[in-house]
């Protein structure tokens, strides 16, 4: 296993990576798992028995744990059916901050589907974390016209972020995603970065895909680490990542 190093990108088992690096490294450890809907994804079987996938979930949740600095958070994204199930388990182990129903603009199908996704935000200390506040956008969008703008100000001032996200859309249109099939919007990673961390801080996705949390980490000056299963997302990942033009020299390692 190679020497832990920041601003990189690790292909291969995430659990087995992750025992390798070192214990209180990481500001924050975010991950948006497979949800086992048979999704088709290149390097995973998104097919298993339940009790084997959250058996499977809690090793690189209890990775995620070590790493964690003492100020640390954990942000896991997943369907309700799994979320509950993450948080009986997390609420053993780490303290609960929030749970954020992401209304992403999903089609509900058959009797009645979830249409909205858990967004799970879990800390290592009970201490005031100091979150960056960030404002809600108001959902009506009035026009363009210089006035509405202005007053529109005005009503986001009033109308602080809920743990309620509506305003955040998944990307639904072929030639805005790569060949993934669950790829998150740089809107939701951004959001969720900028709340939970300083620059130069650390982020870790131990399933990355194709690269959403490091690009944006990346842009955002933070540093990053991913890792990925799959030879070909993680090379789409890296490329991406060359594409983003700011100097990792940056970064104080």
């Amino acid at each position: 296993m190679p020497k832990f190093k920041t601003n990189k990108i690790y292909q291969g088992d995430c659990i087995e990576i992750m025992r390798d690096f070192p214990d209180k490294s990481v500001d924050l450890a975010f991950c948006d798992p497979p949800y086992n809907l048979e999704k088709a994804y290149n390097s995973h079987e998104d097919n298993m028995d339940a009790e084997a996938y959250l058996i499977w979930c809690e090793k690189w949740i209890d990775e995620y744990i070590r790493l964690l600095k003492p100020k640390g958070s954990l942000v896991i994204v997943n369907i309700p059916k799994w979320a509950v199930e993450h948080a009986y388990f997390l609420n053993k182990k780490l303290y609960f901050r929030e749970w954020i129903a992401w209304d992403a603009m999903s089609v509900p199908r058959g009797y009645m589907m979830p249409a909205h996704y858990a967004i799970l935000h879990y800390s290592k200390s009970n201490e005031d974390l100091n979150l960056n506040p960030i404002p809600e956008p108001h959902p009506n969008e009035w026009c363009l016209r210089p006035d509405c703008k202005e007053k529109q100000k005005e009503l986001d001032k009033d109308n602080p972020l809920s743990d309620i996200w509506t305003d955040i859309h998944r990307i639904k249109h072929s030639g805005k995603r790569d060949e993934h099939p669950c790829q998150l919007p740089e809107k939701l990673l951004r959001r969720i970065i900028k709340l939970l961390t300083n620059k130069n801080d650390l982020v870790i996705d131990c399933m990355v895909g194709t690269g959403t949390t490091a690009v944006v980490a990346k842009k955002l000056s933070r540093k990053y680490i991913g890792i990925e299963i799959d030879k070909e997302y993680a090379e789409i990942t890296r490329k991406k990542l060359k594409r983003v033009n700011i100097p990792l020299d940056r970064f104080e390692d």
